[in-house]
């Protein structure tokens, strides 16, 4: 449902910047010998030679369009080249054109706020750039302005024939607004990023240049390629005047279609003959307004600071006699995909230092019978575990779920004709120098007896790298960590099972101090232990016992000292063994813990003086040459 949003006043400049052919840019910038020849970019499959994706202007003069498939595109223009999209894991491999497009926004964003609205548009924010340009160099006061800036559309100005001297005097002109004015050094500014993107990418782009996204958006279509608009506020009653409603973003759907078919609306001008109440009246308060809103070119959509993407997401598409008919054909189609996406968050992790939280499940199937025929297969979400084996046994657990919501009590073939995976709510790691953060200040009975664990949710849920998440319990002793019941001390949870509600209890701390693990081990309190197989480790345990109740208190300093530990603290003590940590629950926490973690194993297996069954504290001594 649309949100109207106030408006932040005519002063902003904001700018949608869309590349020109994407796709097939980036396959001439590989093969130079394609460029000014008809090329499109298509992704393969058996039929008809496979569905165009993206189509250069040269072939668009033949009549050769993104809706035809390939046999298509060959017989309108003989001569066109097709370019086939690579394929990894049996579907298209986008992994050249998103870094691609990286290298255009890494240049865009050095002007001002930047969003990264898709692989080949980005809006930007120009308004402080803008503002700086007029108070310091107005265009009024320069010499020569940028002749890419002279070829600027701007909008409400007559005369085609003299275009660019009529743009030149707008440019210049001592009695303009102030609006009009930041709008002209905006403009200036697109058009040197625009010409930095060439030199740089070899990549073409056109502009929209005005005081909101939405006017901006609608402006950058209107002149391509290589060209930009401006959209002064003088002229926004014109161009909304003849605009298509289902031309104007979240109107191309239901609520574009009610507007023409019950109130005859066509074109975005026809709203002004309706009042905010009327609107209100038929789609409600929030929508009326907005419609109200966006006929008058009203929007307070800011420009949101992110130039990377907001989710990884991937999917496939199984049409007609391809549609996948069994658990198993589903399965091994998700194995597919879930890898894919296991790459694509883990580079996201390693080099924006950010974590996805939530993993989604998408799915489009229907019913050979026709019992309720409308019903849409549900979106499932989960807690995401890094990982791949972990993220595709989740991903048949959503879609196990899912499938069991669709078919309900009825037994009924099914087939799927698309699926697909991603990953959201992508977060900064935070930043902390050691495991203790994740620790801190808890005992390990009362991390236990909070531990949860959350089902399979429609609402994506929040989670967190590195612990492990039973999404559906499959024995009685899961079920009672997946409702959160708290579990006796005397029920000795596995040595998995307590690393995991350590992960799950490192999600509720927010301690920014700095230290080592041995911060926790020295308030550590707790009866759950991790005792060694051999016979004589219980026996060994109450020697090391006895010994503790007549040592002093101690303090670990910032040094990683360990002191001694007070009778009370030092009750009973959480085993470690280096034999029996699982690298695998290592590789998921982050990585400043990994380096600590290993470095505690590794001393441990040089020492080789530990008895089996003796507790961590005897691994640090206070010892200057231990």
């Amino acid at each position: 449902m649309p949100i109207p949003r106030p408006d932040l006043q005519g002063d902003r400049v904001i700018a949608h910047v869309d590349m020109d052919c994407f796709y097939v840019q980036v396959e001439q910038r590989k093969q130079p010998k394609l460029r000014g020849s008809p090329t499109a970019v298509v992704q393969y499959n058996d039929w008809k030679g496979g569905a165009l994706i993206a189509v250069s202007y040269e072939a668009r003069k033949f009549g050769v369009k993104r809706s035809m498939r390939g046999a298509e595109a060959e017989m309108v223009c003989p001569n066109i080249q097709l370019v086939q999209v690579p394929v990894a894991r049996g579907k298209a491999d986008l992994n050249a054109y998103r870094s691609a497009g990286s290298e255009v926004v890494s240049i865009l964003s050095t002007k001002g706020r930047c969003e990264r609205a898709s692989i080949d548009e980005v809006y930007l924010d120009l308004t402080d750039a803008a503002e700086s340009m007029l108070s310091e160099t107005p265009p009024e006061a320069l010499e020569d302005i940028d002749e890419e800036a002279l070829k600027s559309h701007v909008l409400g100005l007559s005369g085609d024939e003299d275009r660019e001297k009529n743009a030149q005097r707008w440019f210049i002109r001592s009695d303009a607004i102030h609006q009009d004015k930041l709008l002209a050094c905006g403009a200036i500014i697109v058009a040197h990023l625009r010409g930095e993107v060439l030199k740089e990418t070899e990549f073409t782009c056109s502009a929209g240049i005005a005081h909101n996204k939405m006017l901006a958006k609608l402006a950058s279509g209107m002149h391509k390629p290589a060209q930009q608009t401006i959209v002064p506020s003088s002229a926004v009653k014109d161009l909304l005047a003849s605009l298509p409603v289902k031309k104007m973003k979240q109107l191309g759907g239901k609520l574009g279609s009610s507007l023409q078919n019950d109130l005859g609306v066509n074109t975005v001008g026809d709203l002004l003959k309706y009042s905010e109440e009327k609107l209100q009246e038929r789609y409600g308060f929030n929508t009326g307004t907005w419609l109200w809103n966006i006929a008058r070119g009203i929007s307070g959509d800011e420009v949101k600071g992110r130039v990377l993407t907001k989710s990884h997401g991937c999917g496939k598409t199984f049409p007609g006699p391809r549609a996948l008919k069994t658990t198993a054909a589903v399965e091994s189609w998700l194995n597919q995909l879930c890898e894919e996406l296991s790459e694509r968050i883990q580079l996201d992790m390693d080099q924006n230092k950010r974590v996805a939280h939530t993993l989604t499940l998408h799915a489009r199937a229907f019913k050979t019978s026709d019992v309720e025929p409308h019903k849409k297969f549900p979106s499932k979400s989960c807690p995401l575990r890094y990982g791949i084996n972990k993220i595709q046994e989740d991903a048949k657990k959503l879609f196990e779920a899912g499938l069991r919501e669709f078919l309900g009590s009825h037994i009924n073939a099914w087939r799927v004709t698309s699926l697909s995976i991603s990953a959201g709510k992508i977060l900064d790691t935070p930043r902390t120098s050691s495991i203790s953060r994740f620790f801190q200040g808890k005992s390990l009975s009362s991390a236990i007896s909070d531990a949860s664990n959350d089902d399979i949710q429609d609402d994506a849920p929040s989670s967190s790298i590195g612990c492990k998440e039973n999404i559906v319990p499959e024995s009685d002793e899961d079920e009672v960590f997946a409702h959160g019941k708290s579990v006796k001390e005397d029920d000795a949870p596995s040595k998995d099972r307590k690393i995991d509600v350590l992960c799950t209890q490192s999600r509720k701390q927010k301690d920014k101090g700095n230290g080592s693990i041995l911060r926790f081990f020295s308030g550590i309190k707790t009866s759950a232990k991790l005792a060694s197989n051999a016979p004589s480790s219980r026996s060994e345990s109450h020697k090391v016992q006895d010994q503790r109740d007549h040592q002093e208190e101690c303090v670990v300093d910032d040094h990683s000292r360990l002191g001694t530990i007070s009778n009370q603290q030092r009750d009973d003590s959480w085993k470690f063994n280096a034999e029996d940590i699982d690298p695998s629950v290592i590789d998921e926490l982050p990585p400043e813990i990994q380096r600590e973690v290993r470095g505690w194993i590794c001393s441990s297996k040089r020492a080789k003086t530990t008895k089996q069954g003796s507790s961590i504290f005897h691994y640090f001594s206070t010892d200057d040459n231990a």
